[in-house]
């Protein structure tokens, strides 16, 4: 395999910029047509406890640095990573990212990001993960098929 043909999964867009791009597009609608969503400490308490919950996404990249692959999906996968929070979601670093962007949403009272947060689940399900998934299957074989077999996709 030469340089410039890395073997990777072929993602569309660095996931974080997925999510970030339609929290922006929401904020941007948000501005001009507001949407309230939850006003007041309600919406604040709840934002903040699901943007909490993101944190998630630090046991989640440590498994990666100590299975000594690489986190980011457009880059080549050496180790199927199957231990710390990837015992029980395959994706808990989306699983992060999608309480992060829904908490956020909350806390800010914006309704619009919230309305678009199913097209960036879309966005991710079609250019992120399952191209992720046919990688990994094609380079792990029955090891990921047993993997895929005993843990959900998202929760």
């Amino acid at each position: 395999m030469t340089a410039d043909k890395l073997d990777v999964a072929g993602v569309v867009a660095p996931p974080p910029l997925i999510y970030v791009a339609g929290f922006a597009a929401g904020m941007v609608v948000q501005h001009f047509h507001p949407i309230p969503v939850l006003p007041g400490i309600t919406g604040t308490v709840v934002g903040a406890v699901l943007v909490v919950g993101a944190l998630l996404l630090a046991p989640a990249v440590l498994a990666f640095k100590r299975a000594g692959t690489r986190p980011e999906p457009w880059k080549p996968t050496t180790a199927l990573v199957v231990s710390g929070p990837y015992r029980f979601t395959r994706n808990p670093m989306y699983v992060g990212f999608t309480l992060a962007y829904a908490g956020a949403a909350l806390c800010l009272h914006a309704g619009w990001p919230l309305a678009l947060l199913p097209v960036v689940l879309v966005a991710m399900h079609y250019g992120v993960i399952a191209r992720e998934e046919r990688y990994l299957a094609r380079l792990f074989g029955a090891e990921f098929d047993a993997y895929r077999a005993r843990v959900r996709r998202w929760i």
